[in-house]
């Protein structure tokens, strides 16, 4: 990793800190997964990216006129341990932590029309070589413009704080939205954003299906031109390459849906 263990100068909870990684990431140690889950996911990873609205049944189903005779309750377990859910109106099939207070969805109706009018958040699942990881982004709504990003071995809080505070250093948004998934719930999120008089709180309720589609469309772009081109061998190297990545996509990559203008153009002009 990015982190020098042996470094005598800078702690390994300061390199943490300066990195934006938590503790328990950096000392955490992912265990051992069958070569047929590893297969398996990297395949719903493909189908999600194309079907997002894919739940488990239809995923299974997928799966099984792939070749693959697994039943829901693997693609089941499979799909929660990569954060995935189908992206459709249902039942309360997923709660959020149960103590953790949730907030109304505020932008129905909103007419979006400036740089960090909304910010929107999400997290996604990164595949690797024998394991992966988690993408969590903080985008702008207006321009498409990722203000900060964090990859993290585990869905812990620390990645997404980090990122949060990372991008609050940039800019204060009038808008926050996000699901109303356990780490955007979470106090120490929370916390972060009610510093913020000026933020508006804004989650998805369930059956909102488009709520975060700017995000969804990040994912599938990033996905496509990045993630799916490379077979990432470390923590390391999907860093190092995502980062890159997002660079060229908020300074050179040109958006019909800008006028064929970059990100970078339209968040700071």
């Amino acid at each position: 990793m990015l982190i020098e263990s042996d470094n005598t100068d800078i702690s390994i909870v300061r390199q943490c800190e300066l990195l934006g990684i938590n503790r328990s990431s950096f000392y955490y140690e992912p265990r051992p997964v069958t070569l047929l889950n590893l297969e398996l996911t990297r395949k719903i990873d493909e189908i999600y990216t194309d079907m997002p609205f894919y739940g488990v049944p239809r995923m299974t189903k997928a799966l099984n006129r792939s070749g693959y005779p697994v039943n829901h309750k693997r693609i089941e377990r499979l799909m929660r341990d990569m954060g995935l859910q189908g992206i459709f109106p249902k039942k309360n099939l997923s709660k959020p932590h149960p103590e953790h207070q949730k907030f109304p969805y505020l932008l129905k109706g909103v007419n979006i029309n400036h740089p960090n009018h909304v910010w929107g958040t999400d997290i996604t699942y990164i595949r690797a070589l024998g394991t992966w990881f988690y993408l969590v982004v903080i985008l702008d709504w207006y321009s498409r413009y990722v203000i900060s990003w964090r990859l993290s071995l585990s869905l812990s809080v620390d990645f997404c704080t980090a990122a949060l505070e990372e991008a609050l250093k940039q800019a204060i948004p009038g808008y926050h939205n996000s699901d109303q998934g356990a780490q955007y719930t979470a106090e120490e999120y929370i916390n972060i954003l009610q510093a913020y008089p000026e933020i508006k709180i804004s989650m998805d309720g369930r059956g909102r299906c488009f709520d975060n589609i700017f995000t969804e469309k990040l994912w599938r772009t990033a996905k496509y031109e990045e993630v799916y081109l490379h077979d990432y061998t470390s923590y390391d190297h999907a860093y190092d390459s995502l980062d890159k990545y997002f660079i060229k996509y908020n300074t050179k990559r040109l958006h019909q849906s800008l006028d064929y203008q970059t990100p970078q153009e339209v968040y700071f002009k």
